[in-house]
């Protein structure tokens, strides 16, 4: 029996067949069963910020393993409260802020939502009442109910219907926000890069727009980091390219380097909404998974990737646009978050094509290929990477009897 015939069997099935079966990391390196070797650009959707078994992610797991794994959220341990204080410094949020550790992106999105509902309850007793939450069509929070509710993708949702009540979905723009805002909100979440939507930039000046509106209205802006955190823009958070303060940003993905580990992260008067019972987690905040958490985080400030992440995102795009194809349309994102627009919904057979050649990457959508990978990349890495994404490009333009094209230019989104 195959292992195919395995993963068909015993997995649900709701991630679909599985494409291959890899049994070692390296670096940028993945191996499958058979040892084949593949450039990993996927990095586990955003997560291996270091690549594969990089020696500071090992060495925090042994030696903390080794010593303390986990005692309860009713007591506190030395690597919790360094990778608390090390996150707030990181995000900037002053000595007000405080951190809730959870197991993942959805936990923390399910901590921010209840977050909201807190600022409601507070206004509701202060007079004021607020039942509604505002988030962006086409944005993604996570698949647990909650955060479903939070996720503007009608489809994602209809199977699951009736949605926990009170959210609804407005475009990505300030005019819509402005229309849409009232005092009964309590709270917008944002995605500052719609990854899941295609990496899709929201407009010029909108997180210093909405930063503004929904202060005036007294509501939350809540700024979903998940996929966006841990320097991979080119700042260690989204929200700091554009010089404002949130209410709340969660964290996940990237700051645990593989290990599992989420957060949310609170600034000013939000940090004082939940109080004892309000929320909780067994395993959030364990002592092994915020002793590799910080150390991830620490190797990140020490090699100085969050700069890598930027200038590397540079030369990656301009070599992507360079390449001679028909089927490239532009390249959106920020630093190593970046969405290559093809002419032709072929995605899904850009990515076949790719793994054919060696190379991971992903397609979040049938016009879209996603590129994420480890933040320690190089010229090596992205020269490899050029050369086996134009032959997967080739192979999928040849089954389509496309001619190569002249003037690959970036077009908008």
């Amino acid at each position: 029996m195959t292992w195919q015939e395995d993963a068909g069997r015993d997995l649900v099935r709701s991630f679909g067949e599985r494409m291959a079966l890899f049994v070692r990391g390296e670096g940028s390196y993945l191996w499958d069963a058979e040892g084949r070797r593949y450039l990993d650009f996927l990095a586990g959707i955003a997560v291996d910020s270091l690549g594969h078994a990089h020696p500071a992610f090992v060495e925090a797991i042994s030696t903390q393993a080794a010593t303390l794994a986990h005692v309860s959220n009713y007591f506190a341990t030395p690597p919790q409260l360094a990778l608390a204080a090390t996150l707030k410094r990181l995000a900037g949020t002053g000595d007000s802020g405080r951190v809730y550790f959870g197991n993942s992106g959805a936990e923390a999105n399910e901590a921010a939502f209840k977050l909201a509902r807190l600022h409601g309850a507070q206004s509701r007793r202060a007079g004021a009442d607020r039942p509604r939450i505002l988030a962006l069509k086409d944005a993604f929070h996570g698949r647990t109910m909650g955060t479903l509710a939070l996720t503007g993708k009608p489809w994602m949702q209809e199977p699951f219907l009736p949605m926990t009540p009170g959210v609804e979905f407005i475009d990505s723009t300030a005019d819509a926000l402005e229309a849409a805002i009232d005092d009964r909100v309590a709270a917008l979440f944002v995605e500052p890069v719609k990854g899941e939507a295609g990496v899709i930039d929201l407009p010029e000046g909108y997180l210093e727009a909405a930063r503004e509106i929904t202060a005036r209205h007294g509501a939350l802006l809540i700024i979903d980091e998940i996929q966006t955190g841990a320097g991979r823009t080119g700042e260690w958070f989204a929200f700091q390219h554009a010089g404002i303060t949130p209410d709340a940003i969660t964290v996940a993905k990237g700051i645990g380097g593989g290990f599992p580990i989420g957060a949310l992260i609170t600034f000013g008067a939000a940090s004082e909404l939940f109080y004892p019972g309000t929320h909780g987690s067994t395993f959030g905040g364990n002592a092994l998974g915020t002793a590799v958490a910080g150390a991830v985080l620490g190797e990140i400030e020490r090699a100085d990737l969050v700069r890598n992440a930027a200038e590397r995102g540079e030369q990656l795009r301009e070599g992507i646009l360079g390449i001679d194809s028909e089927l490239i349309a532009g390249c959106r994102g920020r630093g190593l978050l970046l969405g290559v627009a093809l002419r032709h919904p072929v995605a899904k057979a850009v990515v076949s094509a790719a793994q054919e050649h060696g190379l991971v990457i992903n397609a979040p959508n049938d016009e879209t290929i996603r590129l994420v990978p480890a933040l320690t990349i190089g010229d090596v890495e992205i020269d490899e990477f050029l050369a086996l994404f134009t032959a997967a490009l080739r192979t999928v333009e040849d089954a389509l009897l496309l001619e190569p094209a002249h003037d690959a230019t970036e077009v908008p989104a």
